[in-house]
């Protein structure tokens, strides 16, 4: 694990966050006001229904998006006004995303797609026993040479989850996470974010799913935009 920033304990912190859409002469209120505090080794679920403001929210802490006012701190950094390069710098870094459509490449192996995130950054050799050693930490070493299309939905989210832990990033980023699987195979993969929880990373989860608020420390819940309890 990376070294924890022990001044404030706090790896993610919004405030007062507001992101407008401009569309022609209309103006959507993405966000309204927005305030959260995430500690270092916390796990929350950012919980809400279709339309709530959960993508406008994912796309803030994941650096995909500037807003409209307010400040962002990342790890104790603001990053509310950064370009669009300085973001991915640091969302490359300190954030590792999950996705609910998995997003592989198919015509890449599972290890090659585990390997993605640290082309630009480490030896072909060690890119390679890294992204093994992360597959095999998930029982997923028997796997390693199959295409996406030869793995079951189960196994593909297992590929996407080392995938955002091979960096070693700050925040692992969830979204959605169980939405393409049967609630068997979503037990297991939450299984999976409780086990690196207990190993001391910090999850945050977006989702529509009441359960996965039974394996959570908070449940934020947003609706039209805005916080109703953290």
């Amino acid at each position: 694990m990376k070294e924890k920033n022990t001044k404030t304990g706090e790896i993610l912190k919004l405030e007062n966050i507001n992101k407008i859409y401009k569309m022609g002469e209309t103006e959507l209120n993405a966000l309204t006001n927005v305030n959260l505090t995430v500690k270092e080794d916390e796990m929350i679920c950012i919980l809400g229904p279709s339309g709530s403001g959960k993508s406008t929210m994912l796309h803030m802490i994941g650096l995909l998006d500037t807003p409209t006012s307010g400040k962002r701190y990342i790890d104790g950094v603001d990053t509310s006004r950064m370009s669009s390069d300085e973001m991915a710098r640091i969302r490359g870094k300190e954030i590792g995303f999950v996705f609910q459509t998995f997003n592989l490449i198919s015509s890449l192996t599972a290890v090659e797609n585990v390997e993605l995130p640290l082309v630009l950054c480490d030896s072909c050799n060690e890119r390679r026993a890294r992204a093994t050693s992360v597959l095999e930490s998930l029982n997923m070493g028997h796997r390693l040479h199959h295409y996406p299309n030869q793995l079951s939905g189960g196994e593909r989210q297992r590929v996407a989850i080392a995938r955002a832990l091979v960096n070693n990033p700050e925040i692992i980023l969830a979204d959605e996470p169980t939405g393409n699987l049967d609630s068997k195979t979503g037990k297991e993969v939450l299984a999976i974010f409780s086990k690196l929880h207990s190993e001391g990373r910090t999850i945050i989860i977006i989702t529509h799913d009441e359960s996965i608020t039974k394996i959570v420390q908070r449940v934020v819940r947003i609706r039209d935009g805005m916080i109703m309890e953290s």
